[in-house]
């Protein structure tokens, strides 16, 4: 190795930036700082006392600079669409139907695209670089290649059935197609063509594609297909990490440089949001001009006589409870086809928060059962003692406050564990973005010694190596009859809390009060204004457990109380009414 023969290559190192190069005995510059060895050999002219091993790297002859460092040239819309593509591949493994990726997802795309006037249009929007041409002929087809390819050549088919490519030509074929733009097309401050313009655009009408975006169309096409995800188990797959969301440009391919402009686009620094995103699924719908989607009936997983059961099953309360839940639905009218099925097109477009109603009426047949002042469920508690200890052999009656204590212990532990797991998320990214092309050696340098710090650092602080990404499930907590440590209630009589009155089970229980309201703790008729300090502590945990289960705020499931309260209570009252009136009419 001679370094006084390197001192004629001038060029940055692309890893330190360094200028201070040797030569290996291959005749390759490396640098002296990093070590990092280029592909850049030495210009030799007389080869009479050159090794052999040298000569032969002279053979394949000099390997001209990489004219593609900057990678290609792709617009913001193609990187989105790689996103929803992972997106899709990954609901796919979850189990989903490959329908949701090759037909729905995949013209919910197109439409998008067409209606934004980025592609599948005669003149798409495009200022900078090259304009793609896609045939309107290909708008009737739905599906997807191999590989995502939307903003490619006539010559080429957009999309090719799946199957209809050799190993070879899927290996081969880019996954976006290369631009013969010059280099002065490309944008100096974003790594996409576009990155610029798109992050200043600001068009009336036009809804603008974001990444929080993918998720909403993500679940408008399992609301379309009726796949049983709601949409917090759809965020908690995000937080879970087995749909890609956070860092999801990283699975971008090596050729789509991100920088500048770019980080404002595709970064991501906080968890989706519950009512972000079902606002977003709404206006997207709202914009397509999506006809009715499917109907909601029975025996589709997101009705709520189904959702009840499941979280009854999840949150280990009576089987019982659900002929109860189901009299609500019918009398609330919260299960009938037009109120379930989303309607994009209707002068009151809005779809229905499903996991969160089926919760909302989990708690008012708890309020109507147990009242759930501080007081009522506690004496009816030591009703169930009392008799559980006497009739050891008989079916068991449910007993809160047993209840209560088991959950609760649970609910901390598993609150314990998602709060460390949220304090340990690594919100950086391994392929890190940095503002411009001549920040990327800092950037990379930074990122390393981040990495080893972080591997110093949990040598230190573990000695186990970390439990890896756990696999999915549609439940949080798992209660058997066989767990001798927690008991299972899912078979406990409700006996205790009901009684007889004819033919009829009535509620022991004949107070109620609304979400809105609260009696006095002398249990005189007067009524104050509810607020979340005057909230009893058994109402309280029960809020603060289903936020937890579907990972939204206690406000927004205390609000969907009162919206079914409402529509009880209205039900009710009409009900009254109109038997007033029938006996008014028979005495006249």
């Amino acid at each position: 190795m001679d370094l006084e023969e390197a001192e004629e290559f001038k060029e940055r190192c692309a890893q330190c930036a360094a200028v201070s190069w040797g030569l290996t005995d291959e005749g390759k510059y490396y640098c002296t700082s990093c070590h990092n060895v280029t592909e850049r050999y030495q210009e030799v002219t007389n080869t009479d006392l050159i090794p052999n091993t040298q000569i032969k790297a002279l053979n394949r002859g000099l390997k001209k600079k990489n004219n593609t460092e900057k990678g290609w040239d792709w617009y913001v819309c193609e990187g989105f669409q790689y996103i929803l593509y992972q997106q899709a591949e990954a609901l796919k493994n979850l189990g989903v139907g490959p329908e949701l990726k090759n037909n729905v997802l995949h013209n919910f795309w197109k439409r998008y695209l067409q209606k934004s006037k980025q592609a599948y249009c005669k003149n798409p929007v495009y200022t900078t670089g090259r304009k793609p041409t896609v045939l309107e002929d290909n708008l009737s087809h739905s599906d997807w290649a191999s590989e995502p390819e939307l903003l490619s050549d006539v010559s080429c088919p957009p999309f090719l059935e799946s199957g209809a490519e050799s190993q070879s030509d899927i290996h081969t074929r880019k996954p976006f197609p290369v631009s013969k733009a010059s280099q002065s097309e490309t944008s100096v401050c974003s790594g996409s063509l576009d990155g610029v313009e798109y992050s200043q655009r600001k068009e009336k009408g036009i809804v603008k594609m974001t990444v929080p975006q993918t998720l909403a169309f993500c679940y408008l096409s399992l609301l379309w297909q009726r796949e049983a995800i709601t949409l917090s188990d759809l965020l908690r797959f995000v937080e879970e990490d087995h749909i890609p969301y956070i860092n999801a440009f990283q699975h971008f391919p090596e050729q789509m440089k991100l920088y500048g402009r770019d980080r404002g686009i595709f970064g991501i620094e906080s968890w989706p949001d519950y009512e972000d995103i079902y606002k977003k699924t709404i206006e997207v719908g709202t914009f397509l001009d999506l006809p009715r989607f499917p109907d909601i009936t029975k025996d589709c997983y997101l009705h709520p006589n189904i959702l009840c059961m499941k979280y009854l099953m999840e949150v280990n309360l009576p089987d019982e409870m659900h002929s109860l839940t189901c009299h609500v639905v019918k009398m609330t009218g919260m299960g009938e086809v037009d109120f379930l099925t989303f309607d994009p097109i209707a002068k009151m477009a809005k779809t229905v928060k499903y996991d969160v109603q089926a919760v909302a009426i989990i708690v008012v047949v708890l309020k109507l059962l147990f009242l759930l002042d501080d007081s009522f469920e506690w004496s009816l508690s030591n009703l169930a003692e009392k008799h559980n200890e006497k009739n050891k052999k008989d079916k068991p009656w449910f007993d809160f406050r047993k209840w209560y204590q088991i959950m609760k212990k649970a609910f901390d532990e598993k609150k314990q564990k998602w709060e460390e797991a949220r304090a340990k998320y690594l919100w950086k990214s391994e392929k890190p973005l940095y503002y411009s092309f001549v920040d990327k050696p800092v950037a990379y340098k930074k990122r390393e010694m981040v990495v080893n710090l972080q591997k110093q650092f949990s040598t230190l602080v573990e000695s186990t190596a970390t439990a890896g990404k756990k696999s999915p499930s549609s439940f949080q907590f798992n209660w058997t009859e066989e767990d001798t440590d927690r008991t299972c209630f899912h078979g406990h009589s409700l006996q205790g809390v009901l009684k007889e009155k004819g033919q009829s089970l009535l509620t022991k229980n004949s107070l109620y009060w609304l979400s809105t309201q609260k009696f006095c703790r002398c249990y005189c008729t007067h009524v104050t204004t509810y607020e979340e300090s005057n909230y009893s502590l058994s109402y309280q945990f029960i809020l603060n457990l289903f936020s937890f289960l579907l990972r939204i705020k206690t406000s927004l499931l205390h609000e969907e109380v009162s919206l079914v309260e409402k529509k009880l209570f209205e039900k009710k009252y009409s009900v009254k009414r109109k038997k007033s009136r029938s006996k008014k009419v028979r005495r006249h």
